[in-house]
């Protein structure tokens, strides 16, 4: 950690004590014509909306409450001012309580923090230096990992192989095939759902992929990395990871020097592998013809080695102390089954996925990450346009899409800081807080609702500060954001701001979270938890 590491943190411990007592919102802002709520944990009965530019009050309103939450331990009063449309930059004051941060309300309210975020992966990249601007420091990385990687754990020892590329997994230097299925899967969602805006998102990236608008250059330069993992061989086996046998210390990436190797495969992997190559295919296609071809001719080879051998076989670490990401891989073949069909139409593969939609009795899941991507497979079925379609399977699957939704709602709403993930807390929970604006806003799309957005929006102000912490979750955005992660670069340059518009993993109950660089379980980075936050917030962007 930096010099001044224990003066700043006592000193963050006290402001997390005053703000405990203070306004709890998404200091963000808020849409002009979104729902626009605050939470004050302790007795206040009316509140006031003040100018920033004039000091006049222009809104203001009664209190609610006081509602207990058991996991908090709190009881709160909200306050609700979403009939005030006017733009422009406020404050709340509370007689007996004090005021606010300042916020914005406006249509892009948003809109700064989708680049930055989205900007972080590009941040990440691997085998190529990297530069960023962000509060007055510059961030940067000298290009690493260009010896990537050897290949003795698929039968060549000694021999070596172009596996440049790609995005660092987390907040270590590792590169995961399985962790980047659900990642890239709803990076790719949120193209499809809100491409009008995030074609015309700026994110000051180099050009690597002339002719792509750049939220799908940035894809792009992972899916290139991904069609390195399949095996040279033409078997369609794809290596689970490309990582060193171990960590690597709090070094910047480019002094990051050990051996990194091509793992042996799994079948999750190549199943996860066909899912990205048939979507990179289907929404890479208006922009680069070839390279489309070339991922959907990938695809194809490992879903039929998928196909001819229809057992499990689980990743084994080995020697390996990096990244596991075992899991059974069910989810994984309905959701390459499920792609492949959206993209080519194929019939075989809509009957794969519907029979194993069955077998998952086409259940929507609340709770979900890397190890169980069903749900990616289920929407792509739903939203498709593509005929053929079972009218059973389709009808029970849109059922329980909104069915699921309305139950994120109804939790969401009793939630008194909108977290509709109904007091689960694990390693990484914020990710999945996250993502569950993608089960809201696919159900939207099935059926318009607008409490789908409207508690979608309330995720969004849980993770930039409406929570028991008043914190934002996410580097250098929001109210007293986090200034440890567990992030190599951050904690190994000369900078003592970490980089920029990361979302970090949160606590394991609602009240143990802690921003310590060593807290890997509370406080570590990861593409797929980033991904959940891009998608969260392109849903609310307008340029």
């Amino acid at each position: 950690m930096k010099k001044p590491v224990l003066i700043v943190l006592v000193l963050m411990s006290i402001v997390q004590t005053i703000f405990a007592q203070n306004i709890h919102l998404n200091s963000l802002g808020f849409l002009t014509d979104g729902p626009k709520t605050a939470v004050v944990p302790q007795s206040c009965s009316s509140f006031h909306l003040v100018s920033v530019s004039t000091g006049d009050v222009v809104f203001e309103g009664e209190t609610t409450g006081p509602n207990y939450q058991k996991d908090v331990d709190q009881e709160v009063w909200k306050i609700d001012f979403t009939d005030f449309k006017k733009p422009g930059d406020y404050y709340l004051e509370v007689p007996g309580v004090g005021k606010s941060d300042e916020f914005k309300i406006a249509n892009d309210a948003f809109n700064f923090a989708a680049e930055t975020s989205m900007r972080a992966f590009y941040l990440w990249r691997c085998g190529m230096a990297v530069d960023g601007e962000f509060a007055g420091n510059h961030y940067h990385q000298d290009a690493c990992h260009l010896n990537d990687a050897y290949e003795d754990y698929i039968g060549k020892k000694g021999s070596k192989r172009d596996g440049t590329g790609g995005w660092h997994d987390a907040g270590d230097h590792g590169k995961y095939v399985v962790n980047a299925g659900i990642s890239l899967g709803v990076l790719f969602y949120a193209w499809d759902h809100f491409q009008p805006q995030l074609e015309r998102m700026d994110l000051d990236i180099p050009e690597t992929a002339p002719g792509f608008p750049d939220f799908l250059q940035e894809l792009k330069w992972e899916t290139d990395w991904i069609l390195k993992m399949q095996y040279p061989d033409g078997s369609g086996r794809v290596s689970h990871k490309l990582t060193r046998k171990n960590f690597s210390g709090f070094i910047m990436a480019c002094d990051n020097d050990a051996k990194r190797y091509f793992t042996e495969w799994s079948s999750a992997a190549t199943a996860d592998f066909v899912g990205i190559m048939a979507m990179a295919a289907r929404y890479f296609k208006s922009y680069d013809d070839a390279y489309a071809k070339k991922c959907l001719d990938a695809a194809w080879v490992s879903y039929r080695f998928l196909q001819e051998n229809p057992e499990y076989k689980r990743f084994e670490q080995g020697d390996f102390r990096t990244g596991g990401y075992q899991s059974k891989d069910e989810d994984d073949r309905l959701w390459a089954a499920a792609e492949l069909w959206a993209t080519t139409g194929d019939e075989s593969c809509l009957r794969d996925f519907e029979k194993r939609a069955a077998a998952f009795d086409y259940k929507i899941q609340e709770n979900w990450d890397w190890s169980n991507v069903s749900n990616l497979a289920m929407y792509t079925y739903a939203l498709s346009s593509r005929k053929g379609k079972n009218p059973e399977a389709e009808a029970t699957i849109k059922k329980n899409i909104i069915a699921n939704a309305d139950a994120l709602v109804e939790k969401g709403e009793a939630d008194v800081y909108s977290r509709a993930l109904a007091g689960r807390y694990y390693w990484g929970c914020n990710g999945t807080v996250a993502r569950q604006t993608v089960n809201l806003q696919v159900a939207n799309r099935i059926q318009p609702n607008s409490k789908y957005k409207q508690t979608a929006i309330g995720i969004v102000d849980h993770i930039f500060g409406k929570n028991y912490y008043n914190r934002s979750y996410v580097t250098g955005l929001g109210i007293n954001p986090p200034m440890f992660p567990h992030d190599r670069r951050s904690g190994a340059d000369t900078i003592d701001a970490p980089w920029p518009g990361y979302l970090v993993g949160g606590g394991h109950s609602a009240t143990d979270w802690v921003d310590k660089q060593e807290s890997y379980s509370h406080n570590e980075i990861a593409i797929n938890w980033q991904a959940a936050l891009v998608y969260a917030l392109a849903g609310l962007v307008s340029y």
